[in-house]
């Protein structure tokens, strides 16, 4: 999202958040103006909200209803910026969704040494490591060449896939909700 936002504060497309739509080629790069440096610090600032949100929910909803409902929230503010909206709506879509896919994260990291020794742990630390890399090489792709052809293709990326990790939350074999964490042995 960090990405795909400044391609919609860039963008043509004032039903996206852009702010040039002179008529002007797509191809031209505009650079950011002092409005869409504040904007981006803005929706930055989402995590720490996000992740006292979950500080908060975590608890009395368990971990795998707090996962699942922060991807269902971040992919609901997500698939919304489908409509025409002006800058400021977009923008807070954008810090909303960015806040709970912070805590979704966040959430992450609190079930797995609940559920898994630490020898697992370990082989499953490396492995979403290795995906988490993977991402990070497809998501410059994702927010910035696709979205050349339709500011719509890297919406309804990121919200199908959150919607993959909604199902995947509520899927978990394990709610860890008040139990101890596992020892290595």
């Amino acid at each position: 999202m960090v990405l795909f936002t400044t391609v919609l504060f860039q963008s043509h497309d004032e039903c996206h958040g852009g702010l040039y739509s002179n008529g002007t080629s797509l191809e031209v790069c505009h650079p950011l103006t002092r409005s869409d440096y504040f904007d981006l610090l803005s929706t930055t600032l989402a995590e720490f909200p996000g992740l006292i949100i979950t500080v908060l929910i975590i608890e009395w909803f368990g971990r795998k209803k707090t996962m699942a409902m922060e991807y269902g929230i971040f992919a609901l503010f997500t698939f919304l910026l489908y409509f025409c909206l002006d800058r400021f709506t977009v923008t807070v879509l954008i810090f909303v969704a960015r806040a709970f896919i912070s805590g979704a994260f966040q959430c992450a990291y609190v079930y797995t040494p609940e559920v898994y020794p630490t020898t697992l742990r370990a082989v499953g630390l490396g492995t979403c490591s290795a995906m988490a890399r993977i991402g990070a090489i497809v998501t410059p792709f994702i927010a910035q060449v696709a979205s050349e052809r339709s500011l719509s293709l890297p919406i309804g990326i990121y919200g199908t896939a959150a919607i993959l990790g909604f199902i995947a939350s509520l899927s978990l074999p394990i709610e860890t909700k008040g139990r101890q964490m596992m020892d290595s042995h």
